[in-house]
């Protein structure tokens, strides 16, 4: 048995030095602002995940109401989502994600957001594919004032 599950995320961009994205620091002028770590990405693969397994989504698993949530490592966060994916009976077949972003540009980061996502989730490089778009200088991705990401993850019956 296979079930598909989606995850999205937003968060605004603010003035800071370094961009968190995939448990990847990336050295920029602007940072992802959040009650947690605002990982958008890892907040999407964790949306994903706990849809296609029926489960909560990361907003009721770890509320920003919670203080014990404030400033939370979002990689603790997938890793404890799929703690209960696992327990579930789940297991990854794959994962495909994209990264909206103006800038910077995410080619050179995608390899080792790669290998930081398989080593939290304890899965292989090859079962993750990661793309990134840029907002074409159009919204609020284009103006710079925000990062997306999405995420599908295919689940297996284990």
């Amino acid at each position: 048995m296979f079930r598909i599950g989606i995850g999205h995320d937003t968060h605004r961009l603010v003035e800071g030095s370094v961009l968190l994205l995939g448990g990847v620091r990336i050295e920029h002028t602007r940072k992802l602002l959040g009650h947690s770590d605002a990982d958008v990405l890892l907040h999407a693969v964790t949306d994903a995940l706990l849809g296609a397994a029926g489960l909560s989504d990361i907003g009721e698993m770890f509320p920003d109401t919670d203080e014990a949530n404030k400033e939370r490592d979002s990689a603790e966060m997938l890793r404890i989502a799929y703690q209960k994916v696992r327990a579930n009976g789940w297991t990854i077949v794959n994962l495909d994600m994209i990264i909206f972003a103006q800038k910077p540009k995410m080619a050179p980061y995608k390899e080792a957001i790669c290998r930081r996502i398989a080593d939290v989730l304890q899965i292989e490089t090859h079962q993750i594919g990661i793309k990134a778009k840029t907002g074409e200088y159009v919204g609020t991705i284009g103006r710079e004032e925000a990062v997306s990401a999405q995420c599908v993850c295919l689940l297996e019956r284990v």
